[in-house]
């Protein structure tokens, strides 16, 4: 690289010529920091006399010496597209249109309540703006009469269906797996929240019948399910399952009404233990 030839600056031979002083140091073994910071002084002259709105180099020298003191820090990383917001920086309010829309997609799709926080962090808006949403669409459904409305439990929200039109849903649901349970599955079903933990086998010496196509659509409904098995005889434990009780209404086996009234002949009913 000499000083006195300054002909047009091309960054791709600048590149080209710094590699190869490069490698002649290497090769003769003194590729000591003096030689570094001539070269970093050559390229910073030539820098210096860049043309106006010429194309910046593609390396810089001088930041691979280790050594030098004069190498720049590095850049600060720019945030990338569509990063999450500082903690400290404020949620920007949605437009109204599109925070109905969220809301309502995202309760129609949620299994359980939920409560103003999460909403707000899955639209990434102001859980003020989500709690003042929520409640003017709860308005809104009332006012309308729509076939839906949104309550609030505890503190949480949650898409109902409006009681006013109950027997329409119940119609619907009562065909296919929704139909109503027969006499016998009802009978079963009684047996089992009463007697829990119990086998098949003892639920069909209490009703005097085999219970095995019964349990079938039971289990498939969802109102019993397997609980362990019986020390005794290996048999499988059946009781039923918080469907159950949300299906009666009930929030515990406590408020179980009383077993007589559910059997057709309640001295047909066997004693846990008949030779006792």
């Amino acid at each position: 690289m000499n000083g006195e030839d300054r002909g047009p600056i091309s960054w791709e031979s600048l590149a080209a010529e710094l590699a190869a002083t490069r490698e002649e140091a290497a090769d003769r073994g003194d590729a000591d920091p003096q030689t570094w910071d001539a070269v970093a002084a050559e390229l910073a002259a030539r820098v210096a006399e860049r043309p106006a709105g010429a194309e910046p180099p593609l390396v810089a020298v001088p930041v691979e010496d280790d050594d030098s003191p004069d190498t720049a820090p590095p850049a600060a990383p720019q945030p990338a597209a569509g990063a999450e917001p500082a903690a400290d920086e404020p949620l920007a309010e949605l437009d109204p249109v599109a925070l109905r829309g969220g809301l309502e997609a995202l309760l129609f799709v949620v299994d359980d309540p939920v409560d103003e926080e999460t909403l707000a962090a899955a639209l990434r808006c102001p859980p003020e703006q989500v709690a003042a949403g929520l409640a003017e669409l709860a308005a809104d459904y009332d006012r309308r009469r729509a076939g839906m409305t949104l309550r609030r439990v505890g503190e949480e929200w949650r898409l109902y269906t409006r009681d006013e039109h109950a027997e329409v849903v119940s119609r619907y649901l009562g065909e296919g797996q929704r139909s109503r349970l027969s006499q016998a599955a009802l009978e079963t079903l009684a047996v089992i929240a009463y007697r829990q933990p119990v086998t098949r086998a003892r639920v069909s010496a209490i009703r005097g019948v085999g219970v095995d196509g019964v349990m079938r659509t039971l289990l498939a409904r969802g109102l019993v399910h397997e609980v362990g098995s019986d020390p005794d005889t290996g048999g499988g434990l059946y009781g039923t399952t918080p469907l159950f009780l949300e299906r009666l209404g009930l929030t515990g086996l406590d408020e179980l009404p009383d077993l007589a009234p559910l059997l057709p002949d309640p001295s047909s009913v066997l004693d846990e233990h008949p030779d006792g």
